[in-house]
């Protein structure tokens, strides 16, 4: 799944840790572990806003 590997991706370029994109988009930090190891996938709601955090597109985050 391209999605989890993409979320990580663009987390770590954005310099940021799981813990302060959780926060920045109101949900645990445990949530946004599970997106990034393929355990769960947001609505597409927080993936806006996961994507505008990281500064990208949810296109981007879900494309191969």
């Amino acid at each position: 799944m391209a999605f989890q590997i993409n979320v990580k991706k663009a987390r770590e370029k954005a310099g940021i840790s799981q813990l302060e994109l959780a926060k920045a988009v109101g949900i645990a930090q445990a949530q946004i572990a599970k997106y990034e190891t393929g355990i769960s996938v947001p609505n597409i709601v927080l993936g806006v806003k996961i994507a505008q955090k990281l500064g990208t597109t949810c296109e981007k985050l879900v494309e191969q």
